[in-house]
């Protein structure tokens, strides 16, 4: 919980804080989930999941390869501490679940907050293909733009 909540604090990740962080990490429909440690310390984590209420790249794939939402797995709640940034950690836990996702026979696809450029830049280096940008009504006075992804098949 300290290396999302210094996250939160530097980036704004997760934009709204959870009121169970802890839930928040192991949702329901977690498959698996990774950490990354360096030098003996915990620096990152990301979670690979059945889509959920919420989730729109799932869809999105659905409605684009013409095959059921269940044939997708949502790379999801990818974070790396400040201080560990610049050794691809991000990159190897992104592929981490995308082969995991692969082995089961799912296709990888994730949604991501518009305004987390330094995500979606990653995920492009990665040569996930953008969707689309949507808007998403997150609660009554919360509209958010969401971006769209799906791994390179």
């Amino acid at each position: 919980m300290r290396v999302l909540a210094e996250v939160h604090r530097c980036d704004g990740y997760p934009v709204n804080w959870p009121e169970r962080p802890a839930e928040w990490l192991s949702q329901a429909s977690v498959l698996r989930a990774w950490v990354a440690e360096l030098d003996g310390r915990l620096v990152g984590h990301v979670a690979l999941s059945r889509s959920g209420e919420g989730d729109l790249a799932p869809g999105l794939w659905s409605l684009r390869s013409g095959t059921s939402e269940d044939l997708t797995a949502v790379v999801s709640r990818l974070f790396v501490a400040p201080r560990a940034r610049g050794h691809g950690i991000g990159a190897l836990l992104v592929g981490r679940a995308v082969e995991e996702a692969r082995r089961r026979g799912l296709h990888p696809v994730l949604d991501v907050v518009a305004s987390d450029t330094a995500a979606a830049a990653l995920y492009e280096r990665l040569g996930w293909e953008l969707m689309a940008t949507v808007e998403q009504r997150w609660s009554p006075s919360q509209l958010v733009s969401v971006r769209c992804y799906a791994a390179a098949s």
